[in-house]
């Protein structure tokens, strides 16, 4: 199974929505809330991203691959990828 890493704030929409349809694919995923630290951790969240530059939230990696936001893992489940891609092994 994949390991997936969400970053989120506790009072957005697109975030809410992003843990839900992964609850719903019961996809085990390490969530790093940033609400508390918000303007450092959104500076760091656009370091550990690198060249685009996003700090919105939520940010999703799969197996350390940035996929992008809530719209980004919606399309991919959409179209059938995120399935593929959460059947990879961690590693």
């Amino acid at each position: 199974m994949a390991k997936v890493v969400t970053y989120t704030v506790n009072y957005c929409p697109f975030c809410i929505r992003a843990k839900k349809l992964l609850n719903e694919k019961n996809v085990a995923f390490e969530d790093h809330d940033i609400t508390a630290n918000e303007v450092e951790e959104r500076q760091k969240l656009g370091e550990i991203i690198g060249s685009t530059g996003r700090t919105s939230v939520p940010q999703i990696f799969i197996n350390g691959k940035h996929i992008g936001g809530y719209t980004d893992l919606k399309a991919l489940n959409e179209s059938g990828e995120l399935d593929e891609m959460l059947k990879q092994p961690a590693g």
